[in-house]
């Protein structure tokens, strides 16, 4: 599934976007989907007739349909067929939905209700250590970066831009880190920046992340920055929804885009603009 990635609704993108929601209009697909989506995110055609109460042939037509438009995919394992969840529909089909209510211009300014036992305060050299430990664990995932190798401190010390890298802190301890790279060194890009957020391993899940990027956003739109962008892998939708809090859109799902451990991955490409002075 590829996303027309414009806000303004024309006619190539009403025609993608009515195509999924006719694919949706059949209550059998919904369940097919759900169910999918519900087995750890791939089945059987087998297993899904038995689950549905329908037949394998009716499974197999309404499978197709869903690979048609691109919600899931289908592959040969042995004499079965296997369906999986196209991970880039969980961001293109709400996408959709947004773009086609008009509600993309009124986007939230950042996440609301931070966690009281999480405080953010700037990144210093003495904390870069435990931002690369951090750093490992995110590169660990296979679901946060295409960077295998885990950077060394000097590098790290020159990576972000000046006043745009923040540490959270939880239990008295480095708990996450946000910050922004530049994205080109031409002036006129000079306000244009590419953010990371990562958390540590046993400290997801507590509100970290929503405190660093509440921190990174309205600290961008102080300190001169009008763009922040970022990319995400479709699989990590807990990341997705925290940027689509603090106002990023997403443009496009750019499919195959580069391979990690020798399979091609897809990312989310996500921007934040601020608003107009």
């Amino acid at each position: 599934m590829s996303d027309p990635g414009s806000t303004a609704l024309g006619a190539d993108a009403a025609a993608t976007y009515a195509s999924w929601f006719a694919c949706l209009a059949d209550p059998t697909r919904v369940r097919l989907l759900h169910a999918v989506a519900g087995a750890s995110g791939s089945a059987r055609v087998g297993d899904l007739a038995d689950r549905l109460g329908i037949s394998q042939s009716t499974v197999s037509h309404h499978v197709k349909k869903l690979a048609e438009v691109g919600f899931v995919h289908v592959d040969r394992v042995g004499t079965a067929s296997v369906v999986s969840v196209n991970e880039a529909c969980c961001t293109g089909l709400p996408h959709a939905a947004d773009a086609v209510m008009g509600v993309l211009d009124a986007r939230p300014c950042c996440p609301a209700d931070l966690p009281a036992d999480v405080s953010t305060r700037a990144m210093t050299d003495a904390d870069l250590e435990v931002v690369r430990d951090i750093y490992a664990q995110g590169i660990a995932t296979r679901n946060a970066t295409f960077e295998t190798e885990v950077p060394d401190v000097a590098t790290l010390r020159h990576r972000w831009l000046a006043g745009h890298r923040w540490v959270a802190e939880a239990d008295g301890r480095v708990a996450g880190w946000a910050a922004v790279s530049p994205t080109s060194a031409r002036p006129c890009y000079a306000g244009v920046g590419e953010t990371s957020v990562y958390v540590a391993e046993d400290a997801r899940g507590r509100g970290v992340g929503k405190a660093l990027v509440h921190r990174q956003v309205t600290e961008a739109d102080a300190g001169g920055l009008w763009t922040l962008q970022t990319s995400i892998f479709p699989e990590n939708r807990a990341s997705i929804a925290l940027h689509h809090a603090a106002g990023f859109v997403t443009l496009a799902v750019r499919s195959r885009i580069a391979q990690l451990d020798g399979r091609w991955r897809d990312t989310v490409l996500m921007e934040r603009r601020r608003a107009e002075d």
